[in-house]
C-alpha cells in the first residue's frame, strides 16, 4: 500500500524542552496505525506535531505534500482531522450544532447534509439527541461526538487521541467497532494512539512503540503484540 503520511526525523519542542527525537513512521493509504508506549512517551505530542500545533523540525509529508510550517486550518483543509483526548466537543452546543461548525470549511452544502446522514447511520445515538447540549451527553456519547465531528470534514486521515479514555468497557468496544467500520467503509486511514494496547493492536495492522520520544520497535500488529517486551510493558502477561 502506497504511503499516505510520511514522518522522517521529527523532532518536537515545547518552548526549549525536546519532547521528540528523530521520530519515523509511515501511515498506509487505508491502513490503521498504533502509537504505543507509556504516559510521558510522546504519543499526544506526535499528534500535535502533525497538526503544526507545537513547535517540529524534520519531514511530514501527507500525500506528497509537505506540512510542515504549515497553518493548522490549512493542515484540516489538507482532509487531516484530529480528535484530542477529552474529545474537545463545544459543550454548550448541540449535537447538530457541533457537527455544523465541524463542516464549516466546506462549501458542497448538498454534500454536507448527505454526509450528515452517514455520520448517524454510524452513530444512531446521536440523532436521537440533535438538538441536546454536547456537555449533557454520556461520556460514551461524548466520544462518538468527537469522531462525527471529525467525520465532518470528510478526512482521508484521522488521528485519534486516547478514545477509549475514561469510558465503560463496553461502549469502547462499541466505538472500536465503529471505527473498524468507518476505515473500511470510508477508507479512512486511522493514526491510534491509546492506552488500552491490546484494543488497539486488534484494530491496527502496524504498530510503533514510543519511549522517551524515540521509536524503540515497529512492525505488523500480530509480531509486536507477541514481543516479550509488548506483552510485559504494555499487555500485563
Amino acid at each position: 500500500m502506497p504511503s499516505l503520511l510520511e514522518v522522517k526525523g521529527l523532532k518536537a519542542f515545547y518552548g526549549q524542552t525536546q519532547s521528540l527525537y528523530d521520530v519515523g513512521f509511515d501511515i498506509p493509504e487505508g491502513g490503521i496505525t498504533t502509537l504505543l508506549g507509556a504516559n510521558g512517551a510522546g504519543k499526544t505530542t506526535t499528534l500535535r506535531a502533525i497538526c503544526n500545533m507545537v513547535r517540529t523540525e524534520g519531514t511530514i509529508r501527507f500525500a506528497g505534500k509537505d506540512v510542515v510550517g504549515m497553518a493548522t486550518e490549512e493542515i484540516v483543509r489538507q482532509r487531516i482531522a484530529h480528535v484530542p483526548e477529552g474529545r474537545g466537543t463545544f459543550t454548550t452546543m448541540t449535537v447538530d450544532e457541533n457537527l455544523r461548525i465541524a463542516a464549516y470549511t466546506r462549501r458542497d452544502k448538498a454534500e454536507v447534509a448527505a454526509e450528515r446522514e452517514r455520520v448517524f447511520a454510524y452513530f444512531p445515538r446521536l440523532k436521537e439527541r440533535i438538538q441536546q447540549q454536547a456537555g449533557t451527553l454520556s461520556g460514551g456519547e461524548q466520544q462518538m461526538l468527537a469522531i462525527a465531528r471529525a467525520l465532518m470534514l470528510k478526512p482521508r486521515l484521522m488521528l485519534l487521541d486516547e478514545p477509549s479514555f475514561g469510558l465503560a468497557p463496553l461502549i469502547v468496544l462499541e466505538i472500536f467497532r465503529i471505527l473498524r467500520r468507518i476505515n473500511e467503509e470510508e477508507k479512512v486511514s486511522i493514526l491510534l494512539v491509546e492506552q488500552n494496547a491490546a484494543l488497539a493492536l486488534d484494530l491496527a495492522t502496524h504498530a510503533y512503540v514510543l519511549e522517551t520520544g524515540r521509536v524503540v520497535m515497529s512492525g505488523p500488529s500480530d509480531v509486536v503484540k507477541n514481543d516479550e517486551n509488548v506483552r510485559k510493558s504494555y499487555l500485563g502477561y
